[in-house]
């Protein structure tokens, strides 16, 4: 009897908190359950295995991993469940500790999933700690976007962050392979790629590649209409990767940068690899080449080290560029960091203050970048999801836009007018140019 013969009239339920990148883990860890036969278990169909992918950025993404996972179990007791991420490899203790969990496997998930199923009768979880492969993962499901991981781990180790205590050292596939998976994801109907990792700017790290040159190759993939870059380290944006998307057809006009603050001595604290200076400098090229790109940045409100003068300092700074929104974490002290060593400590209600101050801005300059483009008009690729007789879609440079829905237009690009701000205020509305 074959391992598909055993697993045929099985179904497995998979969850997912954290980044886009954990999305794209989740999705090819669910086509090896496909291979084995195992299928997808229905809404509200109690599963025979259970994944769960797990965040460990914070202590309140840890708390949520820890209710997900008592949740699932209560609700597919008879399950076999296995819990895999960040949080697995960093606090595997505390997870085999939860009642119910049968099997803990680290960040980086590759082992063949047939010899993972066959220790569902082990007394207790395994733990693996490898962090050295590449695991190859592209998410699929019913997204129109899909999310291409090129790279994993990382090589910098700032002060306050664990993802290479839990991922690992920076590695990456190499760009043939890639450009097969663009491939792939263009025959089966996709239009839209996200590359994902934890630093992707540093893609090339094992095999002697450079990003510049994937982004190269992945533009001439036919099929594919739109790519867009995920989080990318200020000081790997080249003027080079810059020029080339400010010309590309196909690559977007939308970055994501991390600042973290806007306070050199913060980011000295941090341990960050730049300053201020070099992080307006690359804003304001891309602003230059892609006047209409969205760009987004990540800020850390309440740092250990974090006084009030280099609060107003780091808020001054970041109101003085010209981005689309904030992406605002409060600061979470994680365990065997170096920045638990730096005073003075933020007391926890001033963080919460700073990290309102910073989403109000952010939701103030949201609104301006939106009202800008209404009257407007823009291609929008429209997604298949529809919610209360509307479908949603989003511009090149990433507004996000509601027309009635009209199944034709599913996983289509088209020209449409934005003509104001929805009922909510949460989307610009459209009408469609044809």
């Amino acid at each position: 009897m074959t391992c598909k013969d055993i697993f045929s009239d099985k179904t497995v339920a998979w969850f997912t908190l954290g980044c886009k990148l954990n999305f794209a883990e989740t999705s090819t860890i669910g086509k090896q359950f496909a291979a084995l036969g195992i299928r997808k278990a229905r809404q509200g169909e109690e599963a025979d295995y259970c994944v769960v992918n797990t965040c460990s950025v914070t202590e309140l993404a840890d708390r949520k991993c820890r209710q997900m996972i008592r949740k699932i179990i209560k609700l597919h007791p008879n399950a076999f469940v296995i819990v895999t991420g960040c949080y697995a490899q960093l606090k595997p203790e505390d997870i085999t500790a939860i009642e119910g969990v049968d099997l803990v496997i680290g960040a980086n998930v590759k082992a063949d999933l047939i010899s993972i199923l066959k220790q569902q009768n082990a007394e207790t979880p395994e733990i693996s700690n490898d962090r050295t492969t590449f695991f190859p993962a592209c998410s699929a499901d019913d997204r129109t976007r899909h999310f291409l991981k090129v790279q994993d781990g990382c090589d910098c180790f700032c002060s306050y962050c664990t993802i290479p205590m839990a991922r690992g050292r920076s590695r990456n596939g190499a760009i043939a392979d890639i450009v097969m998976q663009a491939t792939e994801v263009a025959r089966t109907g996709g239009k839209e790629i996200v590359l994902t990792g934890v630093n992707i700017g540093d893609f090339g790290k094992t095999t002697g590649e450079k990003f510049i040159d994937l982004l190269k190759a992945l533009d001439h993939v036919e099929g594919i209409e739109r790519y867009r870059i995920s989080s990318i380290e200020p000081d790997l944006i080249t003027d080079e990767i810059v020029s080339f998307v400010s010309e590309s057809k196909h690559f977007m006009p939308h970055f994501h940068v991390p600042l973290q603050s806007g306070c050199d001595a913060v980011l000295k604290l941090m341990r960050r690899r730049y300053d201020t200076k070099l992080f307006s400098d690359i804003i304001l090229k891309i602003k230059h080449l892609l006047p209409d790109a969205f760009i987004g940045i990540d800020v850390i409100a309440g740092m250990r080290g974090e006084t009030e003068e280099y609060f107003l300092n780091s808020k001054a700074f970041i109101e003085s560029l010209p981005f689309s929104q904030l992406h605002v974490f409060t600061y979470s002290e994680r365990p065997d960091t170096k920045a638990l060593t730096i005073e003075p400590v933020v007391p926890h209600t001033v963080r919460h203050e700073r990290t309102r101050q910073l989403i109000e801005l952010s939701d103030s300059r949201l609104n301006l970048f939106y009202d800008a483009y209404t009257g407007k008009t823009a291609n929008v690729l429209f997604e298949h999801a529809q919610k209360k007789g509307f479908m949603y879609g989003f511009t090149e440079n990433y507004i996000k836009v509601e027309i009635p829905y009209n199944k034709a237009l599913c996983n289509t690009v088209c020209s449409v007018k934005m003509t104001g701000w929805n009922d909510t205020r949460t989307v610009q509305k459209a009408e469609p140019n044809f």
